[in-house]
């Protein structure tokens, strides 16, 4: 297989070194960085994130990451999301009592578990269905979550980017929440594959074969 030149979005975001390596460590040739023409032009766009939705946002939107997502997508090329760099998919974030519009790839709103115990840290299994590409090689494993936010009600279509059903895959911390979502040429993982250990690596794999 020819190897997938992977770009890392720098938006000034957290965790990027840890996803280079695993993405390495699997075949991909991987550069992290905020050029909007590499990003746009890569077989393949990482978005991650760590930290609050409207800082994320804001790193975003410096870099045109909201122009670059959306050609990308337009034109079917795909995009990875990791943590908040998966919920700023969503249309809009609210902390604190404060709404903040996110790139609105998918409806549904980022929102504050209701839990005994936050933030979610550690490891924890996913309710995978059946027809899942990236889990088709990890269903019963365990990935590493740390996150306090999630997605608990998700409602996509078909129609949503003109791509295939959407596969949900979807985890539970005092509520249920989304995990990851499959919609065609945009992924996203609500856990840390890059920090999952084998299962982690396993997926970001499969990943990388369905490009």
């Amino acid at each position: 297989m020819t190897t997938q030149d992977i770009v890392i979005l720098d938006y000034g975001s957290g965790n990027l070194r840890s996803a280079q390596r695993a993405l390495e460590k699997v075949g991909a040739s991987v550069q992290v960085t905020a050029d909007f023409d590499e990003a746009l032009n890569a077989d393949a766009l990482v978005v991650p994130g760590v930290g609050a939705f409207a800082a994320c946002m804001r790193g975003i939107l410096e870099v045109r990451g909201d122009i670059i997502i959306d050609r990308r997508l337009t034109a079917g090329r795909p995009v990875l999301g990791i943590c908040v760099g998966m919920q700023v998919l969503f249309a809009h974030g609210v902390e604190h009592g404060t709404m903040v519009d996110g790139l609105g790839q998918w409806p549904g709103v980022v929102e504050r578990l209701v839990a005994p115990i936050l933030p979610h840290m550690g490891w924890d299994t996913v309710r995978v269905p059946a027809d899942s590409a990236i889990f088709a090689e990890v269903a019963g494993e365990r990935f590493y979550f740390v996150h306090s936010y999630g997605v608990t009600t998700c409602d996509l279509t078909p129609h949503d980017l003109n791509r295939r059903s959407p596969v949900v895959t979807w985890g539970t911390h005092g509520t249920d929440f989304v995990a990851a979502i499959e919609n065609g040429p945009l992924v996203a993982t609500q856990f840390h594959p890059e920090k999952s250990g084998a299962a982690g690596l396993e997926l970001l794999n499969s990943w990388l074969q369905s490009l």
